[in-house]
């Protein structure tokens, strides 16, 4: 699993055991603090928002036990490994009762330590997803199963109708124009499965790094340009309007540039007759730390005034062959995923205009915040 800038909080009353442990993990891509009492430590939950406290069963100012409970608490998604003694198991048993993850002895080996530490995060990562899952429909749990009950024959069909393309007679324009049905009408369901699954999927949490958001739009215009709309791109002239000095975002990486992609995919299927994309970036510095502000201006058609209230519904669309959900995978990404926001109007003659911003901070130290 990937363990660069982890948070991982330290409580241990024993300094020279708590900076050794310290600096092994730090060794490892571990984002560490250390303290050594527990008031000092609860602090610290509050304002660092570890992932992992490393816990002493002893400390001089709290019992670890309210250490434990408070933390428990003020951070539910917090996990906890209690540090005891080589003679406290039964004390660890009674932490684990009480919510802690695992124990440790002190004497432990290092690697043992490291991988306590990973299988903690990533139960702690399980339970962090499995709680997002609850807040779905049973449809929209039941959707990854379903999908992939519909991906295997797919797959099936695929492979039959390679087999009968390389045997059949493709001047015979009937049977010519039946595999490209097929063949289309299978990418058609292919795509609706993947949508409706990245619909669908919690975020992986341990997925988020900095991002550089101009790099992410321009590979989605060498995307659009050059893979998905090749002929269409001759047509539609896009026009970015970059700043350069723009901070990283704390975010994942495949969801925005997803995002993105949608949006831009959007704005080229509205003006399938021609036209022109304008990219904006800027950094907004209210409210602090700050916004990354991207907007995405075409001279399409628009949208009509009477599906200005659906945008983000899912499975709403116009479209002969769309699936409903670019626009509402978006909206999950942008707004409940990494706590931004985005916004959909149409312009003053013609075409739409999506404005999407992005927190600098992790989504995770905002919706602590709320």
């Amino acid at each position: 699993m990937e363990t660069e800038g982890r948070k991982i909080l330290i409580v241990d009353d024993d300094r020279e055991f708590a900076m050794m442990v310290g600096r092994f993990l730090d060794r490892r891509g571990f984002q560490v603090s250390v303290d050594q009492d527990g008031n000092s430590a609860l602090e610290k939950l509050s304002s660092e928002l570890p992932e992992l406290v490393l816990l002493d069963v002893k400390s001089p100012d709290i019992t670890g036990m309210e250490i434990l409970r408070r933390i428990k608490e003020s951070s539910e998604d917090t996990a906890v490994i209690i540090i005891a003694g080589d003679d406290g198991e039964q004390v660890a048993v009674d932490f684990m009762k009480a919510g802690a993850l695992d124990f440790l002895s002190k004497t432990i080996d290092h690697e043992i330590l490291l991988n306590r530490v990973r299988n903690a995060l990533r139960i702690r990562d399980a339970q962090v997803e499995g709680k997002q899952l609850q807040r779905y429909s049973p449809l929209e749990k039941f959707f990854p199963f379903l999908a992939h009950q519909i991906r295997n024959p797919l797959h099936a069909i695929g492979g039959a109708l390679a087999i009968i393309q390389r045997r059949s007679d493709m001047k015979d324009e009937l049977i010519a124009n039946s595999i490209k049905n097929i063949q289309e009408e299978g990418q058609h369901l292919h795509e609706f499965v993947q949508e409706s699954l990245d619909f669908v999927r919690p975020t992986a949490k341990n997925h988020f790094g900095e991002i550089d958001i101009n790099e992410v739009i321009s590979i989605v215009i060498n995307i659009v340009s050059h893979v998905m709309f090749q002929e269409l791109s001759k047509k539609i002239r896009i026009t970015t309007d970059i700043d350069c000095q723009l901070p990283k975002i704390y975010a994942n990486y495949d969801e925005i540039r997803q995002a993105i992609l949608n949006i831009v995919k959007n704005s080229f299927e509205a003006m399938c007759g021609g036209g022109e994309l304008i990219i904006k970036s800027a950094f907004k510095s209210d409210p602090q730390p700050g916004w990354i502000q991207i907007v995405f201006t075409d001279n399409g058609p628009g949208i009509k005034e009477e599906n200005m209230k659906h945008p983000f519904s899912p499975f709403f669309t116009t479209k002969l062959r769309g699936t409903g959900l670019g626009l509402a995978i978006c909206q999950r990404i942008i707004a409940e995923r990494h706590k931004g926001k985005i916004h959909v109007r149409n312009g003053e003659g013609k075409g739409t205009i999506v404005t999407v911003e992005l927190p600098i901070r992790h989504p995770m130290d905002i919706a602590q915040d709320k």
